[in-house]
């Protein structure tokens, strides 16, 4: 099964993440099959920037967002 959900990047205390795509038993940073978008909260507003088509379409094949991007895909 395909989850859609947020990797760290960025040094350690500047973290910023990556929306991606991946097998549900891989490690947190393993690798994505696809990224769909980044995430920088340190910055005023937030930046959220994805992909929305594609998010879509993993969607419509059966991947499931994890609840904190959930949270984030739902912000105006």
């Amino acid at each position: 099964m395909v989850k859609l959900r947020l990797t760290q990047t960025g040094t350690k205390n500047r973290k910023t993440y990556r929306i991606i795509a991946i097998e549900e038993g891989k490690r947190r940073d393993g690798k994505a099959i696809e990224i769909l978008g980044f995430y920088d909260p340190l910055v005023t507003p937030p930046k959220l920037s994805v992909k929305r088509e594609r998010i879509d379409y993993w969607m419509a094949v059966g991947a499931q967002p994890t609840p904190s991007l959930l949270k984030l895909l739902k912000q105006p």
